[in-house]
Formats: structure tokens, sequence, C-alpha cells
């Protein structure tokens, strides 16, 4: 016997158990995303790996430690995707989207980083990503707040997620800020931890975000970059809580909340839940309005967020969720070539009727355990008699209702009443 072969560590199969509860969460954020009026976009899962170093920043985690890249035949490097927004970004520019054009854009789809695998964190997984281009006020970032406040309500999880925002300010509040933050980092480099003493000349804002507990409380004495903000900065932000107040839109403002990659500016965002362990943070995003200009594009305001789709699957997983049904109607039958004519005819009677047919034989008991297992409401028995008076037997598998039959012709609107509310 060969030996099995099995799935790559954290590269995980979706199985048909779980798939509906997948599809339910796929086609609500869908819908939500169209009545705001943001439009699909598809990009490649591998990209030049010059794009991601570019954007996400040479010594950031991800591109310094987690990129999947490799050498194709061609001698070029590629990489697998690890985030969504410079793919989108590059697409957008490529195709001439962005020129002086307003955009609402979204996409879904698996990302890849080499993490070491956990709940609610993988080595491919899958996000969907927002992106609105064009719109440089702190309206489009409330805009994407208040949608994903929405979606929340949406997915019954409204009360499992809070919202922490922030602002970055401008790249030149930053530049200020960091000089003062680094000063302040050097006369304590001793009492941080390994990766921030690493951080403090190549990324020293990243230091904000150390999950050290010794480093969180050594920073609570930090300057804080509220305080070197620029006034068009400050009002930036001002207004955006001012919207989210208007909205009931309760948040908390995390002055340590920098978030992982380099090219955020201004508004900064995550929801995030206590229910999940470690994988707290389940949305996140913000505004980027030099990323753009800064992969070949001309200035463009930018904002967008990402969620991680395996951490909202184990929230809704521990929800009391009624999925649809994934059967109807199950036709068991001695006489296969009747039993499929059947189906199609009611497939065309109601386009939105799920029929599944037996297929491979078998005695009538056993169809009709396999009927029950299928979870489908009605049962339709092809029996040799009624093959050849043209009728079917209907029998009502979930309420207890006596078996009858009725002519073929007339199954549809029979089945209609059975499975109405």
């Amino acid at each position: 016997m060969s030996k099995r072969i099995a799935s790559i560590r954290g590269m995980n199969d979706i199985l048909p158990a779980d798939t509906p509860l997948w599809q339910w969460f796929e086609s609500t954020v869908a819908q939500l995303l169209g009545r705001y009026g943001y439009s699909e976009i598809r990009t490649p899962i591998v990209e030049q790996t010059d794009l991601f170093r570019r954007s996400i920043g040479e010594v950031t985690d991800i591109v310094e430690k987690e990129m999947y890249t490799f050498a194709d035949r061609n001698g070029d490097s590629l990489t697998l995707r690890p985030e969504g927004t410079a793919s989108c970004v590059r697409a957008a520019e490529q195709h001439g989207l962005l020129h002086n054009q307003v955009q609402r854009l979204w996409y879904t789809g698996p990302m890849f980083r080499h993490e070491r695998p956990q709940a609610g964190r993988y080595r491919q997984f899958h996000q969907v990503g927002v992106e609105a281009f064009g719109m440089a006020g702190p309206d489009i970032d409330g805009e994407l707040i208040l949608l994903t406040h929405r979606l929340w309500q949406a997915l019954g999880l409204r009360e499992q997620v809070v919202l922490e925002i922030n602002t970055l300010g401008s790249p030149e509040d930053r530049r200020n800020y960091r000089a003062a933050l680094v000063a302040f980092l050097e006369q304590h480099r001793s009492e941080l931890d390994e990766d921030s003493q690493r951080r403090i000349e190549r990324n020293p804002l990243r230091v904000l975000d150390s999950k050290n507990p010794n480093t969180q409380a050594l920073l609570a004495n930090a300057p804080s970059l509220m305080d070197y903000l620029a006034p068009e900065s400050a009002a930036h932000f001002t207004e955006l809580c001012a919207l989210l107040d208007a909205a009931g839109v309760v948040y908390e403002v995390n002055p340590r909340l920098v978030r992982g990659l380099d090219y955020y500016s201004h508004t900064v965002f995550e929801w995030i839940t206590d229910a999940l362990g470690a994988q707290g943070t389940v949305c996140a995003g913000g505004r980027y309005d030099g990323l753009v200009e800064q992969l070949g594009g001309r200035p463009t305001p930018a904002v967008g967020f990402a969620m991680g789709i395996e951490r909202l699957i184990l929230l809704l997983s521990q929800q009391d969720i009624a999925l649809p049904e994934l059967t109807d109607v199950y036709i068991a039958s001695t006489n296969a070539t009747q039993a499929l004519l059947l189906a199609e005819q009611l497939r065309s009677a109601d386009e939105q009727l799920r029929v599944l047919t037996h297929c491979g034989g078998g005695s009538f008991k056993s169809q009709l355990r396999r009927a029950d297992r299928s979870g489908a409401k009605v049962a339709l028995i092809l029996g040799e008699s009624e093959v050849a008076d043209g009728t079917v037997a209907v029998k009502d598998l979930r309420d207890g209702g006596e078996q009858t039959t009725v002519a073929q012709h007339a199954a549809s609107a029979h089945i209609a009443k059975l499975l109405a509310p």
C-alpha cells in the first residue's frame, strides 16, 4: 500500500460539515458590502516579491520571517501573498482604476504566512479585505467602521467584539515622535525584551505593540504620539471620534495601537474579542495615504481593513446559528432513469428547490435511512407501481405526516405546501 500524503502543516482542509457556515458567512459579507456600494476585485495569489517588500516594509516580521518566497523557472522572485492590500493597490493602479476616480473595492481569498500554527492562526488562512481609494476625509474612515459594526450585528457577534482606535498621524508627525520614543527606549534598553531591543533602530513604533508584559509596563511612561500630532492630524482624529459618537458606536482610544505594517498613517483600528485566547484580533485596518505613490502611482488617499475568516468562524461556531438545510427533497427509487427525470422536473418547476436523487441502488429501507440522514424534509418514493401509473409517494420526514400519493405532474405543488413555513 502506498504511503498516504497528508496536508501541509498549518494548511487545512475545510470539510463538507464546515462549509455551510463558511458559505453563510461569505454570503452575509458579500450582501452587506454590496449595500454599501463596494465592488469585488479578484487578484492572483502569487505576486512579485518586491510588491510586499516595498509595501509592508523590509523590517517587519512578515517580510523578514513569514513570507513564502521562491524563484520561478525564469529566476524571478515570487511570493505567495501574505496580505491583500498591496495586491489590491497593484491591480487598481495597473488597470487605471485610481486616476481621478473614487473606488470602493473588496476581495476575499487565501493568504500565506509561515507562522507557528495554532487555533485561529494558520499558514494558509483566509481574509476578507475592503479598500477605499480617493477619499481623504475622516468620513470614509467612519464609514468603514460603521460597516464593520453593522456586520457584527448581522452575524450575531456584536456582544463578542470591542473596538479600539488610534491615530498614527502623518509621516512628519511620526518622524518627530520617533526621535522622542527612541530617546526614551534607549534609556531603558536593558529592561526591554529582545525583540523590542532589535526594533529600536529599525522600527521603534513596533515596540509599542510588544506583547511582553514587562515591556508594556515600561511603556506606560513613554512619550505619547498624541502629543506630536500636527493640528491637521489631530483634527482628522477628532472628527472621526465625533462621527462614531454621533452614530452610537462604542470605542476605546488605545495609544499603543500601531498595527504591524509600515504603510499605515492617521486612523488605525482593531475589533478584538476575549473569546479566542491569544488570537483576539478579528478585524483590523486603517488609513494608508502614501502606499499608492510608494508603489509607483499618483498620491492617492486610501483606507481599508481585513477580517480573518478562520477566527470569525471560530466565534460563529460558538453561536446558535440556524443554517439552511442542504436538501429539501430526497428521491428514493428502484428506477434510476425515472427518478432522475422526476428530479429534473422538480428543479425546473422551482429553481430554489434542493433535490437529492439516490444513486447506486439499494433497498427502499436503506434509501430511506439515507433520506433521513440527508436532512431532507420530504422523501419521494418511486416504486414499480408508481412508475407504472405516473404517481409518486410523498413522505413527510420531519413533522410526522402520513404518506400520500400524488400524480407526478402535481408533485411540485404538493411539495411546496409541505415546505411552506
